[in-house]
Formats: structure tokens, sequence, C-alpha cells
């Protein structure tokens, strides 16, 4: 296993290009693994575009779009976090609205949000067309071990410590959780790709030897 150290628009540009070359002409579903404050969402975004200069569509999904309505994530009180880590997150309706459509053979017409947690409404949108070849950006917490049906997965990792002193107070409660999936889930194992991330200045991709990406 090698670490490499990058800058974060090093890092930008080696993801997208790993990226690129998997299953060229067919639709590919990546997933942006990371606690909150390693901010799976930019990096997410950030790929959009280097993607697309090397001929892959982008699409961009969050798994905070499909979380259950506040009556079923709230039924153990706000601050639970085994609930956080088993019930927050809406899979049947992650896999069923967005990652099966674009399975090989699916019908590749994918419903980007389904659920407004702030507004605790159903967002009514319109499904959209996923084009050949389109990459999918999944951006989420806790999305390992939940037998998601994805074809590459990129884990954003940080140690506990590092975990702690990011997270706001008012979201610490929240520690458990990403303790029992480190433990549970093992991502920095189970994950295809791995990038350290306790300093965001300085990513560092690791690199474990004679694997490559699946596709």
């Amino acid at each position: 296993m090698q670490v490499r150290p990058l800058t974060p628009e090093g890092l930008v540009d080696r993801l997208a290009g790993l990226l690129a070359a998997q299953r060229p002409g067919e639709h590919l579903r990546v997933a942006l693994d990371g606690a909150p404050p390693t901010e799976p969402e930019r990096l997410a975004d950030a790929l959009v575009g280097p993607l697309r200069a090397q001929g892959r569509p982008a699409l961009r999904v969050s798994a905070r779009a499909f979380l259950r309505p506040a009556s079923l994530r709230f039924e153990h009180g706000r601050e639970d976090p085994d609930a956080y880590y088993e019930d927050w997150l809406d899979v049947a309706a992650l896999d069923r609205e967005v990652l099966s459509p674009l399975a090989p053979g699916g019908r590749g017409r994918y419903l980007p949000t389904l659920w407004d947690p702030v507004t605790d409404r159903a967002t009514r949108a319109e499904y959209a067309t996923a084009p050949p070849g389109a990459v999918l950006l999944l951006d989420g917490s806790l999305l390992l071990g939940r037998w998601l049906d994805l074809d590459v997965t990129v884990h954003l990792a940080v140690r506990p410590a590092t975990l702690a002193r990011r997270l706001p107070p008012d979201e610490r409660w929240t520690l458990p959780a990403y303790e029992r999936y480190r433990q549970e889930a093992e991502p920095e194992e189970s994950a295809d790709v791995v990038v350290r991330v306790d300093d965001p200045r300085h990513p560092a991709l690791v690199e474990r030897s004679g694997e490559e990406l699946p596709g």
C-alpha cells in the first residue's frame, strides 16, 4: 500500500481520469462517501467538469435528498445514533429510483431528488434521462455496507479524533454512529478508492498494490 499526497486539484484530476476510463459508453454509478466534515458533496461537484471534459456526462445526486420523513427518522428521538446509522437513509428508494435505472439494462430514467429534509416534504422532482456513458456522482455519509448497487465507491477517510474535532457541537451525538460504521462496514478496507482527508488542504490517495478499479 502506498499513500500518494496530492493537492485538492490534483486529487480531482486523478479521480476524474480513473472514473472516465471505466466502462466507456455505459452508465457508471459512483458513491462519494464521507462524514459531513469531509464534504463529499464538494468533491462530487468538482468532478463534474473534468469528467465532461473527458467525454463522460456527469449526473449529481445527493443521498440527503433520499432521507426518510422526519416522523420515521426521529421515531426514537432526534439524537439517536443507531437510528441515524440504520434508519435515516431510504435505501430502498435510492436503489429503486436512482441506482437500478442506471444498472446495465436499466431504463436510464432516474429521480434526482425525492425528499427535502428541511421542509420535510416530497420534492416532486421530475424524472430525468441519463445519456449514454453518464457517470452518476452520488454523495453522502454512511453509504457503504448497505448493499447499494454501486459500481465504484470512494471513501473520504479521517481519524476518529479528527472527526470529533471537526464536527459541530450540535452534531457530535452522531460520533457513535460513525464509530460503529468504521467497525462494521470497514469503509477504508471495503471502498474501491480511499482518500485520506485529515487535512483537506493536503489529501492523500491510498493506492493498494495490485488492485484496480472494478469495471
